[in-house]
C-alpha cells in the first residue's frame, strides 16, 4: 500500500473537490489492469504500470469514454495506446477507484474510474504513446506500493484473486 503521506495526499485532493462531487460533476474513465503470468513462476502474476504523461507517476492505462464503445472496449484501447498491449479483456468491471484528474492548469475534475482486467497476450514496441510513457511489470504488492490512489492499490493487490477468471 502507498505510505501514509501519499494516502493522505490522495484523500486531500479528493476533499478539495467535494463540492464538485456533491453536484455530480464527476468524470467517468475506463481503465485496464494489464496482467500476465510471471515469467519466473507459473504460480504468480505480474501487472503492468505506465507513467502518467504529465506527472510521471505510476498509473494503469485509462481514458475517457468513446462514442459507440463499451467500457471494456475503451479500457482495452487505452491499454494498446498507452502500453502497446493487447489481450483478452474482461467485460465485467473488477472494481472502481476515484482520483482527481488535472485537466488544465488550475482546473481539476474528480474522476470515477471503472476498472477491467486485461490478460496480456501480446506486447508491441510500436504503439501510439510509445515515446511518451515508461512501462514496467510489477508484482501486485509492488504495483500497489507504487501508485498514489489507495483504492487502486487495493484493486491491484486483489488481482491474484481475479487472474483465473479472465
Amino acid at each position: 500500500m502507498p505510505d501514509d503521506k501519499v494516502r493522505s495526499s490522495a484523500f486531500s485532493k479528493l476533499a478539495q473537490v467535494t463540492e464538485q462531487i456533491l453536484k455530480g460533476n464527476v468524470g467517468e474513465q475506463y481503465a485496464a489492469i494489464c496482467i500476465r503470468k510471471n515469467s519466473q513462476s507459473d504460480d504468480d502474476i505480474e501487472l503492468l504500470l505506465v507513467t502518467s504523461r504529465d506527472s510521471g507517476r505510476w498509473v494503469i492505462p485509462k481514458g475517457w469514454g468513446l462514442p459507440k464503445k463499451k467500457p471494456h472496449e475503451v479500457a482495452a484501447r487505452e491499454a494498446w495506446e498507452e502500453a502497446g498491449v493487447t489481450g483478452k479483456v474482461k467485460k465485467k468491471p473488477v472494481g472502481y477507484y476515484t482520483y482527481v484528474k488535472k485537466v488544465r492548469v488550475g482546473e481539476h475534475v474528480p474522476s470515477l474510474v471503472q476498472v477491467h482486467l486485461l490478460r496480456v497476450t501480446k506486447l508491441d514496441d510500436d504503439y501510439p504513446e510509445s515515446g511518451q510513457r515508461k512501462s514496467r511489470w510489477f508484482s501486485p504488492e509492488e504495483a500497489a506500493a507504487s501508485v498514489d490512489e489507495p483504492e487502486l492499490a487495493t484493486l491491484l493487490i486483489r488481482t491474484r484473486h481475479f487472474f483465473g477468471k479472465v
